[in-house]
């Protein structure tokens, strides 16, 4: 795969990944006792980081598959290691949601976090900083830095400043995560001394490897990819990750983590291993079904707020790798657009659940009822969110999930009858919960609840417009993605070479 290198002028993937890093820095030499100026310190940089990243959609080339914004510089040439970052057409849409992500996460814990603040922004930071490194990695090493350098502040975020069970959470989330990621570890070296000890992507892409290989391959990135997202049966940490986490490690988990997995069955295993990704198609779409079925079912038997988007995030997912699985250009585009679209309704859901947690300090739903009566605000907030969760048309919710809807039918009808099932389901629990909230009898409990200040409506405003903008006119945000899935389609349904060394190796027999 080709690039073009950066032409702007100076290294905007390196300041993006590395502002953030530097903005923690700073915090540690601020006292802790100074708590103000560490919030105020933190949403600079978190705007700032934003603000330098808006170049990446005005100036992004949408007509080619090429890397763009590329810097290569050699790091540890002994090992042939080098510090190599580029975006696509799959990756620019992540790292702009990072950079939102961040800032809503910074406006939410303003007055939520009130112990260990300097250490709670410190991590924060360092998590965006770590989660734009893996999209724009284009090292193999430097992208396992990065995936495992988002593994320490997610932890301290959730054992730290998380719920009563956090301990047990935080080390669930640990060693699920890190069990999948030294077995992709694994695969990544034996890539490298297959390719003449390389940790380049785009050259381990452009290789061919043997079809035996190439199984035992996908299943080592598989054991990554399916924890991070989370697929069925490897999604038990998800719920008690974002049941004890704070409202912020729920947004950025909701929001950009679990996006990972599927970010990485697009950019490693399908190119890496295209004979292997299509016979390995029919089990991924049934894990993909069931997720999405039993994601829905368990959504209606939960009696936690947290814990109901938590399963209901497992039933999203597998709409996600559906999509990416069926191998056609309708579901792949879908599959990457709906993990934006999760990412911004469920990071809204969180956020919205942690605004009225931070007055009642319950998650039970039976705690409430009648909430539209004395927060009318939020509760319209709150529905736009419900109604784009369900798929409304109008709603970013809908197009991701029509598309994929298509791709399904086109890969295998009974893919696509299944998972439509799973939004009929989606729709039920999604109403019911907002019913049982906000309507019926106003509960004592809720009764002299305030509406939402400035601060929490500046953090849900920004979701609320992406919502209506993407399920209105997609186009800008589809037209970054075609031509990249469109090359990656073409390598995968080709054979990507697998044929014609088949057929080299029958002539040389011949011969």
């Amino acid at each position: 795969m080709e690039h073009i290198t950066n032409n702007l002028g100076y290294p905007i993937l390196s300041t993006l990944i590395f502002l953030p890093i530097a903005g923690a820095v700073l915090l540690l030499f601020i006292r802790r006792s100074n708590g103000t100026l560490i919030k105020w310190i933190s949403f600079i940089v978190s705007v700032i980081t934003f603000i330098l990243s808006m170049p990446l959609f005005t100036h992004f080339d949408k007509s080619t598959y090429t890397m763009q914004f590329v810097e290569k510089h050699a790091w540890i040439p002994s090992w042939n290691v080098m510090y190599y970052v580029g975006l696509d057409g799959i990756s620019v849409l992540f790292v702009l949601l990072s950079t939102l992500v961040t800032i809503l996460c910074v406006l939410i814990s303003w007055e939520a976090i009130r112990e260990k603040t300097k250490e709670f922004y410190i991590s924060i930071l360092i998590m965006e900083g770590a989660m734009i490194g893996v999209f724009c990695a284009l090292d193999f090493m430097l992208f396992y830095l990065f995936w495992e350098a988002m593994l320490i502040p997610m932890y301290l975020l959730i054992g730290v400043w998380g719920g009563p069970k956090r301990i047990y959470a935080a080390v669930k989330f640990f060693l699920f995560t890190l069990v999948g990621s030294v077995l992709m570890l694994v695969g990544i070296v034996v890539l490298y001394f297959y390719a003449g000890k390389t940790f380049n992507i785009l050259e381990l892409m452009s290789m061919t490897y043997p079809y035996t290989m190439q199984v035992w391959l996908f299943w080592a990135f598989f054991a990554a990819f399916a924890v991070k997202v989370p697929m069925f049966p490897v999604h038990t940490w998800l719920p008690d990750a974002h049941t004890e986490a704070p409202t912020a490690g729920s947004v950025i988990l909701a929001a950009v983590l679990i996006k990972m997995g599927a970010y990485g069955f697009l950019r490693f295993s399908l190119p890496l291993f295209p004979e292997a990704s299509k016979a390995m198609t029919p089990a991924m779409l049934v894990l993909s079904v069931v997720a999405i079925v039993y994601g829905a079912v368990i959504c209606l038997m939960q009696t936690d707020l947290k814990r109901l988007i938590a399963y209901s995030s497992v039933s999203h997912m597998g709409f996600v790798t559906l999509g990416i699985f069926t191998l056609n250009t309708q579901g792949v585009e879908g599959g990457i657009l709906q993990m934006i679209n999760h990412g911004i309704v469920t990071g809204a859901l969180f956020l919205s659940i942690g605004i009225i947690y931070e007055r009642t300090h319950t998650r039970k739903i039976a705690d409430y009822g009648g909430v539209a009566t004395v927060m009318p605000v939020y509760a319209a907030a709150f529905m736009v969110f419900t109604l784009a969760s369900i798929g409304l048309p109008a709603t970013n919710g809908f197009i991701g999930e029509f598309l994929i809807i298509l791709g399904g039918f086109a890969a295998r009808q009974w893919a696509g009858v299944l998972a439509a099932t799973g939004i009929i389901i989606g729709a039920g629990y999604m109403l019911w919960l907002y019913q049982r909230v906000f309507f019926m009898e106003v509960n004592p409990k809720v009764a002299e609840l305030s509406d939402i200040n400035g601060r929490e409506f500046l953090a849900l405003i920004p979701m609320i417009i992406l919502i209506f903008w993407i399920g209105v006119y997609p186009t800008p945000f589809l037209g970054f993605m075609h031509e990249t899935v469109s090359h990656l389609l073409e390598r995968v349904n080709t054979g990507s070479g697998m044929e014609i060394e088949m057929a080299k190796q029958i002539i040389e027999s011949i011969k």
